[in-house]
């Protein structure tokens, strides 16, 4: 029986999921747990959501522990989101950019099912077509926790619906390739500039090397600020000298760190390495 989780059975998952990937749930959530885990239950036989979360709390249960941050962590994203930054990459960061005359590396720090770095990949296509010869390489890196994103991101084709939320018809043309069944691919030319890896923000970054930019867009809301603060001070040991940082348009640093200079823009804010 599919039934609510009790009281109790919620902050052993509460606890279990902010241990595991930093996320805060907030009180009163038990709708969002079961919505996301419900799927799992045929999947891994189990008959009830209060067994799918006794069981995920074992450390045994590998694959479905696995399964459920994967279910609990997968957000909706879309194409150019908040449209600000990928302007502001092209009419102001990108020219900065390109004076360095070295090879540009960008990390989307949470690439959900790849929209994010795509649509920075595209951004900078427009701007090497306007300024031919400006940027000697960009390369970007797209991380997630979630391997069934990275999977989708990795294979790049998208449906009429996902295709339809925030993309022009002119770069569908420009960026896309059909594959058929109202099916398109993202083109190999865009595709070569963005590679993806797993990574679970609250592990080490040490391993990602160094970035001109680091986008990590509307994911700082899901955890305390304690963990934000941390994550944030990351961020700025992975950012070459004057690197930039974006946070979400509802995120703010405020407290957390006094390591950047905020830097209002028009529209939108960014933060720069100090």
């Amino acid at each position: 029986m599919n039934k609510n989780l009790d009281d109790k059975e919620y902050q052993q998952f509460r606890s279990f999921l902010e241990q595991q990937c930093g996320i805060v749930l907030g009180d009163n959530k038990q709708y969002l747990v079961k919505s996301r885990l419900a799927p799992l239950m045929a999947r891994f036989d189990v008959g009830s959501l209060s067994e799918l979360v006794a069981k995920t709390l074992s450390p045994r249960e590998r694959q479905l522990r696995a399964a459920v941050v994967d279910a609990m962590t997968t957000n909706e994203t879309l194409w150019f989101r908040d449209s600000y930054p990928f302007e502001l990459l092209k009419n102001k960061l990108f020219p900065e950019l390109a004076e360095l005359r070295r090879p540009i590396k960008i990390w989307s720090a949470a690439s959900s099912s790849g929209q994010e770095p795509y649509s920075i990949a595209m951004s900078a296509a427009e701007f090497k077509q306007m300024k031919p010869g400006a940027l000697t390489g960009v390369s970007i890196v797209g991380t997630d926790i979630s391997n069934t994103m990275l999977d989708i991101c990795k294979n790049a084709e998208y449906d009429s619906l996902a295709l339809a939320r925030g993309l022009s018809p002119e770069r569908r043309r420009k960026f896309f390739n059909d594959s058929g069944h109202g099916m398109a691919r993202v083109n190999d030319d865009i595709k070569r500039m963005v590679t993806f890896r797993h990574l679970n923000l609250l592990d080490s970054f040490a391993l990602m090397g160094k970035f001109e930019i680091i986008f990590c867009r509307n994911v700082l809301i899901y955890f305390s600020p304690e963990v934000k603060a941390k994550i944030i001070k990351q961020f700025h040991q992975a950012l070459n000298p004057k690197g930039y940082l974006f946070l979400g348009a509802s995120e703010s640093m405020s407290g957390l760190s006094n390591d950047f200079d905020m830097i209002r823009c028009n529209p939108g804010i960014i933060y720069q390495k100090k």
